[in-house]
Formats: structure tokens, C-alpha cells, sequence
């Protein structure tokens, strides 16, 4: 498969993620691109299950502030068309606001 391809499956709901990650730990040429797209959706995953925590408990203390948070959870689905977009480009940017952080965060991806 098409090191592109693996790169878009990586934002493709976690299961994607993961087989993406196994099919980079099989392939003896580690590639760049799909390395940089794994820890930058495993970065915008790991935002959206914080932004799901809060918004869970907000909303059940205070139901008329957690509607605005769930706003919030449409972030992370904005995060990963533009990660897609970029990764169909074979570009390695970071996604907006948090792509830079997550950029070799990941130590297990090397």
C-alpha cells in the first residue's frame, strides 16, 4: 500500500490508526510521512477523548453550558479533514492549534 494512502487511513477512526501503525512497524523502510500523520491523528484522537471527558461532565453539572461544549467537539473532526488534506498532499503540516505539539511527541512511533 501506497505510503499516502497509509497516511489518510491514519485519521480514519482509530481502528485506521491502528492498522496504519501495524503496517508501519511491518514495513522495514520506515516512511516519513505516514510516521509524522500516526502521531499527529493520534494527537487530534487523544484531544477529542479529553474534549468528550469535559464535555460529559460539564453537562451533566451544568446541561445549558455542556451544549456549548459540544460545540467544541466539532474541533477535533475539523482537525482531521486537515489532516487528510494534508496528508493526501504528502505535506507534513501540523494540523491547526495543536499540530505543533504533537510533532515527535510520540517516541514508539520512531
Amino acid at each position: 500500500m501506497k505510503n499516502q494512502t497509509l497516511a489518510i487511513i491514519a485519521y480514519i477512526t482509530v481502528i485506521g490508526w491502528i492498522y496504519t501503525y501495524i503496517q508501519y512497524k511491518n514495513n522495514p523502510v520506515k516512511d516519513a510521512l505516514v510516521r509524522y500523520h500516526l502521531g499527529q491523528s493520534l494527537g487530534i484522537f487523544i484531544i477529542a477523548a479529553i474534549i468528550t471527558t469535559i464535555y460529559k461532565i460539564v453537562a451533566g453539572i451544568m446541561p445549558s453550558i455542556g451544549s456549548i461544549i459540544a460545540l467544541a467537539g466539532l474541533l477535533p473532526l475539523m482537525m482531521l479533514v486537515y489532516g487528510i488534506i494534508a496528508a493526501s498532499r504528502e505535506a507534513q503540516s501540523p494540523v491547526p492549534g495543536v499540530g505543533k505539539y504533537f510533532e515527535n511527541r510520540f517516541g514508539f512511533l520512531n
